[in-house]
């Protein structure tokens, strides 16, 4: 059992094991005992492995990747620890990943709720209340592709995916010498919702638009950050023409070719191009301007070519740089 390779586990697919998982936990609802909740979920081709009662820490020695579906090693952890929590490895081992919305420093609601308003975290399959107070928020695995766990601290999100676990019910955590379960909200075991945590992620922790640190001989730095987020942010089949004008808009407003090609270089990066592609499309854009002069007669310290098209406050952006 060095790796979770029960063959209902290969052969599963993910939104049959993520229903199984919505399954047993409708059942939930009525009290169950951690032993016969850890063998439904396992019989159901969910992998599962013990943790501390009470608590978060593995029993067995290399923690989730001794997550089994064998029946007997199942009722052997139980029988041995019969009140030991209940862990699942989250991704596509299980086919479930999960949305921890945490009251932990940061309350973690206000960013979710956010999200979820923004169409980013749709209706779960599963809705669990820690004992803590914060939410378990269970989707399907997407099935084509590798979903990494990762943490928003300042959100008070995080998200469990693959190479990582989480507690279900009926586990319970010891809260100031009191047992307090994990309770389940709702479970539909017909529905498997699916979720893209990488624009999730994204959203609650954006990444900063890159910044013009080199002279400026415009009307305000913002006007040149305000330029250099629209390169970072080009879609694919407009990512050239815009660094093009871009450039040029540069060209035009007497900011030195190497210093555009410094911070071009680093937006165009965020948007998909490569070093030689944005080297070769900035001098281009540098030797047109040179050869047909600016599109504006604007003074040097004007910012008429940025204004005319204001930034959108989110994307889709504008083409139009």
């Amino acid at each position: 059992m060095d790796e979770v390779r029960d063959t209902r586990v290969a052969r599963g697919s993910t939104p049959g094991r993520a229903s199984a998982v919505a399954a047993v936990f409708e059942g939930l609802r009525e009290a169950m005992p951690l032993p016969v909740a850890a063998w439904e979920l396992a019989r159901s081709g969910v992998p599962v492995f013990p943790c501390a009662p009470g608590g978060k820490r593995p029993i067995p020695r290399r923690g989730f990747h001794e997550a089994t579906t064998d029946l007997r090693q199942v009722e052997a952890w139980w029988r041995q620890r019969p009140g030991a929590n209940i862990a699942v490895p989250t991704g596509a081992v299980s086919g479930v990943v999960v949305v921890d919305v945490d009251v932990h420093g940061v309350n973690g609601y206000p960013a979710a709720s956010r999200a979820a308003r923004a169409g980013l975290i749709p209706e779960p399959m599963a809705t669990v209340t820690t004992p803590t107070s914060g939410r378990h928020l269970y989707f399907a695995a997407d099935p084509d592709r590798e979903q990494r766990s990762w943490q928003v601290a300042r959100a008070g999100v995080d998200f469990r995916g693959d190479g990582g676990y989480i507690i279900v019910p009926p586990s319970a955590r010891m809260i100031d010498g009191e047992r307090v379960p994990y309770r389940v909200e709702s479970a539909r075991a017909s529905a498997v919702a699916s979720l893209d945590a990488q624009r999730l992620r994204d959203f609650l922790d954006p990444r900063p638009a890159p910044r013009y640190t080199g002279p400026l001989i415009l009307s305000s730095e913002a006007d040149v950050s305000r330029l250099v987020y629209r390169v970072a942010s080009l879609r694919e089949g407009e990512r050239n023409l815009g660094l093009f004008k871009a450039a040029c808009r540069l060209a035009e407003h007497g900011v030195p070719s190497r210093d555009a090609l410094d911070v071009l270089t680093t937006a165009a990066s965020q948007a998909g191009l490569g070093g030689r592609e944005i080297a070769r499309t900035v001098g281009s854009a540098y030797r047109h301007v040179s050869i047909y002069g600016p599109r504006t007669r604007a003074p040097a310290r004007s910012a008429d070519a940025f204004t005319r098209s204001p930034l959108p406050a989110s994307p889709p952006l504008s083409r139009g740089l």
